[in-house]
């Protein structure tokens, strides 16, 4: 009997408002792999409405995942997301060097900044933890902001040359990033994904859909993260993410879903499956 493949997932669970593991959860599932939940908060929406619910779980995560080693549990792949501390942070990367091994694909989205600032949340020293996490991964999927603070790279407001997102990738490279996709890079009317695997660099455009919605970020890295489990390539998972965030970003749109709501990917999640 062929095993399932498993994917532990690193995140906050918001119980409204469609972002972290509430996104996660379904996606992965859709595209039949097990999702294994490392809650690393417990929200009762996000932090994007005017008022939520906060139950910190850093100091109960060790906790929780060594009932894991103890039980001998193995996992296909590992993806992390929002990470709220410096010391979350370190807890990530003790999970992954417990549980991941040559066969584990890892998956970190270091959700840090957007449109060149930094989350509420986010401190200088989470944004050097996060470096340490780059070469523990097999996949790394910053937005441009963060692939900025990654590398020490100053950010400006203007169009970035394609010269300008090669070096920012060559120095993710170098930092031990395995295969790199930085997000939203604006060219024109369009938004760019460029993807950096090995000598594979190119820059993959889109036709900007509408308004954004929070939690398409995690729509998109619990997409690749699935499918490089699954075997994907990478540049047809990173196609595939796009046009599908693309697509729920739409129709979210045409729904008059409220951005804080996230997108309404369950209306085509079959898309997926």
């Amino acid at each position: 009997m062929k095993r399932q493949k498993k994917i532990a997932v690193i995140n906050d669970f918001s119980g409204y408002g469609r972002c972290s593991l509430t996104v996660s959860l379904p996606i992965i599932s859709a595209m039949k792999i097990q999702c294994c939940a490392v809650p690393t908060a417990v929200l009762s929406n996000h932090t994007g409405y005017a008022d939520y619910f906060f139950d910190d779980y850093t100091d109960k995560m060790k906790a929780y995942y060594m009932k894991w080693e103890k039980l001998g549990l193995k996992f296909d792949g590992i993806y992390t997301g929002f990470l709220g501390s410096e010391k979350q942070a370190k807890i990530v990367e003790d999970f992954i060097q417990r549980f991941a091994d040559k066969n584990t694909v890892v998956t970190v989205d270091p959700a840090m900044a957007d449109d060149g600032k930094t989350y509420a949340t986010i401190d200088e020293k989470l944004c050097k933890e996060m470096k340490n996490l780059i070469p523990l991964a097999d996949i790394i999927t910053p937005n441009l902001t963060e692939a900025c603070i990654l590398t020490d790279t100053a950010y400006h407001e203007n169009e970035y040359e394609i010269e300008e997102i090669e070096e920012i990738a060559d120095k993710l490279a170098v930092m031990g990033a395995k295969k790199i996709v930085i997000t939203g890079i604006v060219k024109g009317e369009n938004i760019g994904n460029f993807i950096c695997d090995g000598t594979k660099r190119k820059l993959l455009e889109y036709r900007v859909t509408g308004q954004s919605h929070a939690g398409t970020g995690d729509v998109f890295a619990s997409v690749i993260s699935a499918d490089a489990v699954n075997g994907v390539d990478f540049e047809v998972s990173v196609r595939k993410a796009a046009e599908f965030v693309g697509k729920c970003v739409a129709l979210s749109n045409e729904m008059e879903i409220p951005v804080q709501d996230g997108v309404c990917f369950e209306e085509i999640l079959d898309l997926l499956m």
